[in-house]
């Protein structure tokens, strides 16, 4: 299955009184390079994901994004700060006797003091997030996967007609290479004529002197190598592991060939052929930049 290397995943999980959100997103790139975006306090997630990750993708730049919310109200816990009470208590009777001040502190008057007391909040421990992180990880990866698998076939269906497109001009070339050679010897039979007039024409020389440019603009073995490299192409199109790489280099030497037979050619009916395939090799070559 070809995959595309731009992909876009979601996943939820819960835990503890936690709810949690894990984003994927990934583009093109030449390695598998990993970056995460994480709650303060939540580093630790960082090795764990891309673990998690990079065992399912090979390639491509991959965000993780993880967003870490409480759920619920009974999470917090207010205890008094009894010490810090005891003295604020004791500085107001002593505010009191000392410059004869009422003392009519209600517990509503101190309830706006922040310090009197203490916050205390439910603490999950890392190994309980960490497993629900890698849950809505595994949620968010299928559908990153399945972005990528999708892709991945619109690509593949644009390449092969492409190989197809090619393997059709390299017939061509195949049927129209001998014609260029009789038509040679045409011409050059001709243009010795013009030359000598009447004199008898040398056939063993004009045998060796078409023999010399066949062998000069003989493609058949550019075009068999070609054909070689599309249908391995196509073959590796099919394949269940990541390919791009490999793509990537086939697609380099079906240039190579393409860019002799170009060499080669003296015909401009084949001259205009290649500039054909090269085109398409191309857009094939930009197209496979985003397969994994």
């Amino acid at each position: 299955m070809v995959r595309s290397m731009t992909g876009f995943g979601r996943g939820k999980a819960a835990a503890d009184g936690l709810d949690i959100t894990v984003e994927l997103k990934s583009v093109n790139h030449r390695y598998f390079e990993f970056s995460s975006r994480l709650p303060k306090g939540y580093m630790f997630l960082d090795e764990k994901l891309k673990s998690f990750c990079q065992n399912r993708i090979s390639r491509g730049k991959l965000e993780a994004s993880v967003i870490i919310e409480e759920s619920g109200g009974g999470d917090t816990a207010v205890e008094l700060n009894e010490n810090y009470a005891d003295s604020f208590i004791t500085a107001l009777k002593n505010l009191s006797e000392r410059y004869k001040i009422k003392n009519d502190v209600k517990v509503s008057d101190l309830a706006g003091i922040p310090e009197l007391f203490i916050l205390k909040k439910h603490t999950v421990p890392d190994e309980t997030v960490a497993a629900a992180v890698i849950e809505a990880a595994g949620e968010a990866m299928d559908s990153f996967l399945a972005m990528r698998e999708a892709e991945g076939e619109r690509l593949k269906k644009d390449v092969a007609g492409r190989c197809e497109f090619i393997l059709e001009k390299v017939s061509y070339i195949e049927e129209r290479s001998p014609e260029t050679v009789t038509a040679y010897r045409e011409r050059l039979e001709q243009k010795i004529k013009e030359l000598i007039a009447d004199v008898q024409v040398d056939e063993q020389r004009l045998l060796t002197e078409t023999a010399i440019f066949a062998d000069k603009v003989a493609v058949a073995e550019e075009t068999v190598r070609l054909r070689s490299h599309i249908k391995q192409f196509c073959d590796l199109l099919d394949s269940d592991v990541p390919v791009g790489r490999k793509l990537d280099f086939i697609v380099q030497e079906m240039n190579r060939e393409v860019n002799t037979i170009g060499s080669k050619a003296q015909d401009i009916s084949i001259a205009h052929t290649v500039v054909d395939i090269k085109s398409e090799i191309e857009k094939i070559r930009e197209q496979i930049q985003n397969i994994e």
